[in-house]
């Protein structure tokens, strides 16, 4: 997961090209491995995906579908047995810099909206995005009389004071009880903390998975090794993003791969084999910015 300072700069539509691999080694040759995939970029408004694909080593007969969340996946299967896998997602997209943000509906517009739509499915806890009655209540406090946009910049830069940016010292398990009162964790962490806040004050937030150019003024055509990124959407009349963890509006350096409750149902990479578990995946990210 993954960091950047910010830098002043104009903002301009760019093309990035992004190589995404996963190595899994086993301990002993594993069979039966089926397994899933989510890191196709998705195409929305400001965001482009000209061109993807997902190769598996050693080679396997993929397939793809859409899931409910509106993620692409892409799944296979290897039947013979193999010591290792190696997934690479290659994908080419166009973005382009946010637009202005509309004025916020009310508090109670919102209310109303929520409770009878599908909107439900992003207003409640779930076990990754619990967190005890009192921290709300401190972040209702950090937001009193805020509009929605207002809320959820006041309750980011609250989760981002307490829980620093620090990789290693969580695991994907981790609860947002858990990395706030560690109070250090990644950007999936803040993400998870930023939802549970944001819900519990009544405006429905998503997690959103992806990626993010670690160099905004990246030279053209040179390999900048990253990692994914993980923010969050909220709803105020519609789906508006914000990044907790770098305390910003989403933008062109911003690459949208999936959005779900938590980070379960937006998993990179899952799957289920037959054999003796072997060490955790290597995982290395390539941006290079083409134009």
């Amino acid at each position: 997961m993954s960091t950047r300072a910010n830098t002043a700069t104009t903002a301009t539509t760019r093309r990035l090209r992004i190589r995404h691999t996963t190595r899994v080694s086993y301990a002993q040759a594993a069979v039966l491995s089926h397994n899933e995939v989510r890191m196709t970029p998705l195409t929305l408004p400001g965001q482009t995906t000209l061109d993807s694909r997902v190769t598996i080593s050693p080679a396997a007969t993929t397939w793809s579908y859409w899931d409910y969340w509106g993620t692409q996946v892409t799944a296979f299967e290897l039947l013979d047995p193999h010591e290792d896998l190696t997934i690479t997602a290659s994908s080419l997209v166009e973005t382009a810099p946010p637009g202005a943000l509309p004025p916020a509906p009310g508090w109670p517009e919102i209310a109303e909206h929520t409770a009878g739509s599908r909107l439900l499915e992003f207003a409640g806890p779930t076990v990754r995005t619990t967190v005890p009655p009192k921290l709300v209540k401190k972040a209702r406090k950090a937001a009193a009389g805020l509009d929605p946009h207002g809320t959820a910049v006041a309750v980011s830069a609250m989760v981002a004071d307490q829980v620093s940016y620090l990789p290693g010292v969580t695991g994907v398990n981790t609860s947002a009880a858990e990395a706030w009162e560690q109070g250090a964790g990644v950007c999936q962490d803040i993400a998870h903390v930023t939802i549970a806040l944001l819900r519990g004050l009544g405006l429905p937030t998503r997690y959103v998975s992806g990626y993010l150019h670690p160099e905004r003024d990246a030279e053209l055509h040179r390999p900048v090794a990253g990692q994914s990124h993980a923010w969050v959407e909220y709803w105020a009349g519609d789906w508006h993003g914000y990044d907790p963890t770098n305390r910003t509006r989403p933008d062109e350096s911003h690459v949208v791969v999936g959005r779900g409750r938590d980070y379960d149902d937006v998993t990179p990479h899952k799957g289920i084999y037959r054999g003796v578990a072997g060490g955790p995946p290597e995982v290395t990210v390539e941006f290079t910015r083409v134009a």
